[in-house]
C-alpha cells in the first residue's frame, strides 16, 4: 500500500546531509500549505527524553506517551522487536499530505540517495531509488524537480469511490425521492437512484450505496453501508464511506439532483490536488456551501469525526477547516447542484426538461 500513497524517502548513509536537505525543502513544501510529517528511523535506539523526567518515567514503566504543550504535541511509543514501519507510516499518511522518511534503506518506499563524503553510488541492495544526489549539485533544487511533479502523480493514485445517498425522510416528496422515475433524456423507467449510480459509475472505480431503504434489483450487485451510529443525516453516510474504505477518496451525490451531468463529476474530480481534502462547491447566491455533490479524500475523516463528536453533525461545516476548497462550478453546470423536494418542484423539474 505504500506504492499508492506520498510517502517519499530521502535515504543515505551517516553525515551524508539528509536532514539538511529536507531542511531546505520544507519551507518550499509548507509554503504550499501542506501538511507534512517527518519520520526519522534510526537504526539504533534514540534518546528523546532526559531519564529521570515524568514522560522519561512513565515510558520506561512501558507505556506510550503523548505530551501536549502550547501549541505542540509530542509522542514516544514503543514498537515490538522487528515491528514492522509501514503501518505506521500508513497511519501518518492518512493524517498527513507528505510523509517525508529519513535514514532506513529497509522502508520499501520511493527515495532520493544521497552520496556521503567518498562515496560514488548508492549500495547495491538499496532499491526504489528515483535519482542518485551527488555532493557538487544544488541538492535542494534537485530534490524539489523531482519531488514536486511526483507528489502530485502520487496523490492522484489514490482510487475513487462513488457514493450514493439514500433514505431521507422525503417528507415533503410524499414517497422515497430515489425510487421515482427520471424525466428527460435518461433510459425509459430508470429511476433517480439508478441513474445516479450510473453515472458515479462512469466516473469512479467502484459505486456504494450509502443509507436505508429499497433499491431496484439492477442495483443489487454493489454494496450497501448502513449508516454510522455516532451520527445522524448525511453525516452518518459519509463516516460509513471513509471509515469503509479508508483507503479511497469519495465522490458523493444525493440522488434527488435531476440535474446532474457527468460533466459536473469531472469538474469535481479536476480539483483533486496535494492539500486538498474535500471539495465543497459553493454556488454564487447561495449561502453555504454543498456538501451532497461533493468529493471527500480520504483525509477528511478525522476532521468529520471530530465535529460529529461534538455533535455537530452539517457536513458543510467541514467548510471550516482549512485544507477544505469551496471554489464556485462553472455557470453551466450549476444546475447539477439543484435538488428537488417538493412535488412542485419535480413538476417544474419536468417542465424544463419537456422545454430542452
Amino acid at each position: 500500500m505504500l506504492a499508492d500513497l506520498p510517502i517519499f524517502g530521502i535515504f543515505g548513509h551517516h553525515e551524508s546531509g539528509k536532514t539538511t536537505l529536507i531542511e531546505k525543502l520544507l519551507p518550499r513544501l509548507l509554503a504550499r500549505q501542506l501538511a507534512v510529517t517527518v519520520a526519522k528511523v534510526h537504526g539504533s535506539r534514540i534518546e528523546v527524553d532526559r531519564p529521570g523526567k515524568d514522560s522519561d518515567r512513565l515510558y520506561q514503566a512501558g507505556a506510550d506517551v503523548f505530551m501536549a504543550g502550547k501549541a505542540e504535541g509530542f509522542a514516544r511509543f514503543h514498537l515490538g522487536e522487528g515491528e514492522a514501519l509501514a503501518p505506521r507510516l500508513v497511519d501518518l499518511a492518512r493524517r498527513y499530505d507528505l510523509v517525508l522518511v529519513e535514514g532506513r534503506r529497509e522502508i520499501e518506499c520511493e527515495r532520493l540517495w544521497l552520496l556521503g563524503e567518498g562515496e560514488a553510488a548508492p549500495p547495491p541492495e538499496a532499491t526504489g531509488i528515483l535519482a542518485v544526489l551527488g555532493r557538487d549539485i544544488d541538492r535542494a533544487e534537485a530534490a524539489w524537480a523531482i519531488l514536486d511533479p511526483w507528489l502530485s502523480r502520487r496523490w492522484l493514485k489514490t482510487p475513487v469511490y462513488g457514493g450514493v445517498m439514500i433514505g431521507g425522510r422525503s417528507t415533503r416528496m410524499g414517497t422515497p425521492k430515489h425510487l421515482l422515475p427520471c424525466t428527460g433524456d435518461a433510459p425509459g423507467g430508470e429511476t433517480w437512484v439508478e441513474r445516479t449510480a450510473r453515472l458515479l459509475r462512469g466516473a469512479t472505480e467502484r459505486v456504494v450505496i450509502l443509507g436505508a431503504g429499497a433499491v431496484p434489483e439492477s442495483l443489487a450487485d454493489l454494496a450497501r453501508l448502513p449508516d454510522v451510529p455516532d451520527a445522524r443525516g448525511p453525516m452518518a453516510g459519509l463516516l460509513a464511506a471513509l471509515r469503509w474504505a479508508g483507503h479511497a477518496s469519495w465522490l458523493v451525490s444525493a440522488c434527488d439532483l435531476p440535474g446532474l451531468r457527468p460533466e459536473a463529476l469531472a469538474w469535481l474530480l479536476s480539483t483533486r490536488a496535494p492539500g486538498v481534502w474535500a471539495t465543497l462547491p459553493r454556488l454564487p447566491g447561495r449561502e453555504g456551501v454543498e456538501p451532497l455533490l461533493a468529493h471527500y479524500d480520504f483525509r477528511s475523516l478525522a476532521p468529520l469525526q471530530a465535529l460529529a463528536a461534538q455533535g455537530r453533525f452539517g457536513p458543510s461545516l467541514l467548510a471550516e477547516h482549512p485544507k477544505v476548497l469551496t471554489p464556485s462550478p462553472p455557470a453551466d453546470l450549476a444546475a447539477a447542484w439543484e435538488n428537488v423536494n417538493t412535488p412542485e418542484d419535480l413538476a417544474r423539474q419536468a417542465e424544463r426538461s419537456l422545454k430542452s
